[in-house]
């Protein structure tokens, strides 16, 4: 793992200033009815002073954060400085009041969950190798718990011993679940985000027909008014040449323009009677075929146990999710690639069978999920992050489609099974 990955330089990472400067008053506030409650209700005595002036300096670095910092976005680096001083901060009170004893110490892991949930896992590190130094000094330096010194407590050795391995577990479990946790967090969140952006994109693509119709819908009227005007001016000039010829070409290219605005009608017109509704054998075939356009490898289509013929809406999710499933088919496989279209009054499934290497052992109980990548070397030229696999399924599933993926096909390579309730199209 290199500097750039451990710190995710890359990324954008930062902590908001309102959540640490309202997490850094109530640890202030915390800390400050501890004390005073130790030492005024329980009569317990330690150096009250000294600990009111550690409380009194974190207070005023928590102002400065709040009003001396204009920015609302805390950097990795700078939000790491303050967790830093909040645990050396936290470490001397803990030393003037019992060390590993008292009851407060689990608090020093605080940071490193901080900087776990939302820094970087290099921030996560140095803050946890702070913290296990910090924690080991103040098990063996440190001031007596309050009470101890008369006789009202006693501790022996294995018992420090069992709260530092406790707590340094408590910091390794909650530390790694904070860097898993944000780290499937962001991944999904890009995910979803790629997801929006593919949608929109087949939606924008779906209307420009239709804004193209609109248009020469909109540009019919001016340009019959222009080839009017045209021919009553010609009329007007009569035997002069010169101005004739413009006229003419005026008028030609009126036409010309005429002439494709109502192409472009009449294929939208054409087009929206197919995209109202098309039935799976229909699509398929579309696919397919410009699957073959790119690429010299066997496409089949098998449709002899489709019964049903039911017609669906011709839908982006269904496209995008179809197209993603095939097209990997086709990407992986060395020459041969089977779709199978089965459908009856219960079920309608298309299997996509391909020839090609399967799909590993590593990543088939995760398939389906935003960037992973197998470790497979005959997959490693071709394969990618799984995020058009986790783009395909998502939209189809919005579809009601079930999806499964097997390692083993009828070819020899990887199986994927996508299936719908032939109910779920009864409203298409």
């Amino acid at each position: 793992m290199n500097f750039s990955t451990l710190f995710r330089t890359k990324e954008n990472l930062n902590l908001d200033k309102n959540t640490l400067t309202v997490l850094r008053y109530i640890a202030i506030f915390g800390q400050f009815l501890a004390i005073n409650i130790v030492y005024f209700y329980l009569n317990l005595p330690f150096p009250i002073e000294l600990s009111f002036a550690i409380i009194f300096i974190g207070l005023l670095t928590n102002f400065y954060l709040q009003f001396g910092i204009k920015i609302n976005q805390l950097k990795d680096l700078y939000a790491s400085i303050f967790l830093v001083y909040d645990l050396v901060q936290l470490s001397f009170l803990l030393y003037l009041t019992g060390g590993i004893f008292n009851p407060f110490c689990f608090l020093l892991i605080i940071p490193a969950i901080v900087s776990s949930t939302f820094l970087s896992m290099g921030t996560t590190i140095i803050l946890g190798f702070i913290t296990s130094l910090l924690l080991l000094i103040i098990s063996f330096v440190h001031l007596p718990l309050p009470g101890e010194e008369v006789n009202l407590l006693y501790f022996p050795n294995f018992y420090k011993t069992g709260i530092v391995i406790s707590i340094l577990i408590g910091l390794i479990f909650l530390s790694y679940f904070g860097i898993r946790f944000a780290g499937e967090s962001k991944k999904r969140s890009e995910a979803l985000n790629k997801l929006q952006e593919v949608i929109s994109k087949e939606y924008e693509l779906e209307s420009l027909g239709g804004q193209a119709a609109a248009a020469a819908h909109s540009l019919g009227t001016p340009l019959a008014t222009i080839s009017v005007v045209a021919k009553e001016l010609k009329k007007e000039i009569g035997n002069q040449k010169e101005l004739s010829k413009d006229i003419d070409l005026l008028i030609s290219q009126t036409k010309r323009c005429s002439e494709i605005l109502k192409q472009i009608s009449k294929k939208q017109i054409e087009e929206d009677i197919f995209l109202s509704s098309i039935k799976f054998e229909d699509l398929l075939e579309e696919i397919i075929n410009s699957f073959k356009e790119t690429s010299s490898k066997k496409i089949k289509l098998l449709v002899d146990k489709d019964q049903n013929k039911i017609e669906i809406q011709r839908t982006p999710e269904i496209i995008y999710g179809l197209r993603n499933f095939i097209g990997n088919a086709v990407k992986f496989s060395k020459n041969e690639v089977t779709i199978k279209l089965m459908s009856d009054q219960k079920k309608i499934e298309i299997k996509i069978n391909d020839d090609g290497p399967g799909i590993p052992e590593d990543i088939i109980k995760k398939i389906g999920e935003p960037y992973i990548k197998s470790k497979s070397k005959e997959l490693s030229s071709n394969s990618g992050l799984g995020l058009g696999t986790f783009l395909g399924k998502t939209l189809l599933e919005r579809q009601n489609a079930k999806l499964l993926f097997r390692r083993n096909s009828d070819l020899g390579g990887a199986l994927v099974i996508i299936s719908w309730d032939p109910k779920s199209f009864s409203n298409s």
